[in-house]
Order: C-alpha cells, then structure tokens, then sequence
C-alpha cells in the first residue's frame, strides 16, 4: 500500500455547513413561534419550534456519515498505514485499511459526478459528498479484503425527461 498520503476521495463541496444551517434553523423556529404565539394559541409555537430543532437535529446527525475526504497516511512509529477519513463537520478519524468492508462508486448519470459508499467491518456507513470519481484500482490496493465495485445511478437517465 502506498504511504505518501495519496487521496482517494475528494468531494467538490468542502464546506462545513452545520453551524450556519441549525443557526438559521433556529432563527426561523423562532419567529415562527413568534408569529403563530400571536396568532393562536401557545401549544402552536411550541410545537414548530420543537419541530424546527429536531429537524435541525436530525439534520446534524445525518451529516455526521458524511465523507469529504479520504486519504492513506502513515501510521504512527512506523506502524502500517491508515486511512484518514475527514466528514463534514471537520471532524478526522483514523482506520486501518482491513476495516474496510466495502467500497462503492456511484456515478451519476446525468453530471459528471459520483458519491462514495463505504462499509466498515463491524461499523458504520458513511456517505461521501459528491465529487469526482475515484480510480479504483487505488482503492482495490489500499484495500485489499474489501469489496470494491461501482456502478451507475438508479434515477435521472439521460433523454428520459422526468
């Protein structure tokens, strides 16, 4: 496997949006429940603004799968090398390569693009952001004992209109 921390995902869209989306989220709870306390009743408002932060909330979780970078970096003391998961939240988390049970390339159909699905053993899934498609014979030598394939989207052809 290759140590010079070679990249083998990188996703278009970087950005680490949660902070400024529950930010809005949260405003926009508040003067709905504003606007409905002065309506009706008070039960109103407080609904939407506890239907607001759980949206916001399962938002949070969800993006928490998501992928926008994976690299190969050196383990430490010269042990053998890693995989460096960065997610969308900027948070970093480091795995050996014999964890990854799965790898799968979605292009899509329509844009140049694809997203990342990658399964590790005895773990989660989690979901790359779309960027550019990887070349898997990368993957299929970081990761040896993971199934690594592609395949197209299942939505959106080309010359079909919706």
């Amino acid at each position: 496997m290759a140590v010079s921390e070679d990249l083998l995902w990188d996703a278009a869209d970087k950005s680490t949006r949660t902070a400024p989306r529950l930010l809005r989220t949260a405003v926009a709870a508040g003067c709905l429940g504003l606007v409905l306390w002065a309506v009706s009743d008070a039960m109103w408002a407080i609904r939407a603004v506890a239907a607001c932060v759980l949206v916001g909330f399962a938002y949070l979780v969800w993006d928490r799968r998501r992928l926008v970078e994976v690299r190969i970096v050196a383990g430490e003391a010269g042990g053998p090398a890693r995989l460096r998961l960065r997610h969308a939240g900027g948070r970093t988390t480091d795995h050996g390569p014999q964890r990854v049970a799965r790898v799968l390339v979605v292009h899509d159909n329509v844009v140049d693009s694809a997203k990342l699905r990658l399964r590790l053993r005895k773990g989660p899934l989690f979901f790359g952001r779309p960027g550019r498609a990887p070349e898997l014979a990368a993957w299929r030598e970081t990761c040896p004992r993971a199934a690594v394939g592609s395949r197209g989207a299942l939505w959106g052809m080309p010359g079909i209109p919706d």
